[in-house]
């Protein structure tokens, strides 16, 4: 099979993330399979603009708003009859995939909606109209597409929006084993992720606060970067130490030595990092919303109302039991394996996915 993957960023993006990590797992498990893939992506400042990364053909063209004509530019000119499959892969705005890729089928991958993020991503005016007139008029246009989504709170946002065939498929991890290290003497909090406000990392520190009110041996470490470290370190107080960003081992590392994970986003598509924790030994406590509902319960974790009151609360009741427990071998959170993850993916597009013709999509 030929399948064309449309996601604006690739793996050696300066933004890649989460996203781009499932399409490139899945993607070289598709070409070990003996499918040809091609992605398409925006072009990346010193990388070619056509490369092989483990047998996937990416092709690099546009920038940030530029890459959804330049790929709808390069299916007219070189891929019209060359594929037999489109994924149209959403962040926020969709390739429109389904206006201009004929009769080849088409099936969207959205691992989450906007909806609120807006308003902590952008100016009010920008965050009004993206939230309530771009992100539906987009959406509505994918009403009769395949739709495959990772989780149930994702799901049920896409059928707010008005689409119709929206299934969901597993998130993926690459298990890894817990590294050889003991727990540290200290009750220890971690935060594992962009120093964003859609992330929370403010209201995480916040809670530690708190916290410290209570456990006043407590210490909390920030592990990752982004627009919100600064106000991290200004705010920070005793107790706090922010590592920026790390290696995969080094945060393995920090995970598997920390007592409890927390997490505060404003919304996930599945939140990975709940998982990461799980194979490091270390639970989670996170604030009930979308996609983190989905991921903590099944990875052992506490979810809570979204407050740093109620999540210094939650964390002053766990740390005793925690900390008492020697450090433990990793377990398994809700999380499938990429092999998994790959044939599903595929299993789900190919044997239901069609051509919906729809007169507001010509």
């Amino acid at each position: 099979m030929r399948i064309l993957v449309c996601n604006w960023k690739d793996l050696r993006h300066p933004q890649a993330g989460g996203a781009e990590v499932y399409t490139h797992e899945i993607a070289r498990r598709w070409v070990a399979a003996g499918h040809m893939v091609t992605q398409f992506c925006a072009a990346v400042d010193g990388a070619p603009a056509v490369e092989d990364i483990d047998g996937v053909r990416v092709v690099r063209h546009g920038g940030r708003l530029g890459v959804y004509p330049a790929a709808r530019d390069y299916y007219r000119s070189a891929g019209r009859g060359r594929f037999d499959l489109v994924m149209d892969e959403v962040n926020t705005r969709p390739f429109g995939c389904p206006r201009w890729a004929g009769d080849t089928p088409v099936v969207a991958l959205i691992h989450q909606v906007c909806r609120e993020i807006w308003h902590y991503e952008m100016p009010p005016p920008v965050a009004l109209l993206g939230r309530y007139v771009l992100e539906p008029a987009w959406l509505r246009r994918y009403r009769k597409v395949r739709v495959l989504t990772v989780s149930p709170s994702s799901q049920d946002s896409l059928r707010q929006y008005g689409l119709r065939d929206v299934t969901v498929v597993p998130a993926g991890i690459a298990r890894r084993p817990r590294p050889d290290v003991p727990r540290e003497p200290h009750p220890t909090v971690v935060f594992v992720g962009r120093l964003a406000s859609n992330k929370g990392p403010l209201a995480a520190l916040a809670a530690y606060h708190l916290l410290r009110e209570r456990v006043p041996t407590a210490q909390m470490w920030f592990v990752g970067d982004g627009p919100q470290r600064a106000a991290l370190a200004a705010r920070a107080g005793s107790g706090v130490t922010l590592f920026g960003r790390v290696s995969r081992a080094e945060r393995d590392e920090l995970l598997a030595r920390a007592h409890v994970l927390v997490v505060t986003s404003v919304r996930e598509g599945w939140g990975l990092v709940v998982d990461e924790a799980a194979a490091m030994g270390t639970p989670a406590v996170g604030y009930d919303r979308p996609g983190l509902r989905d991921s903590i319960p099944p990875a052992g974790g506490v979810l809570v109302e979204p407050t740093p009151a109620a999540l210094a609360a939650a964390l002053a009741h766990g740390l005793p039991k925690w900390t008492a427990a020697p450090a433990a071998r990793g377990w398994r959170g809700g999380a499938a394996d990429w092999d998994t993850v790959a044939d599903t993916v595929l299993t789900e597009a190919t044997t239901r996915s069609r051509p919906q013709p729809d007169r507001e999509l010509r």
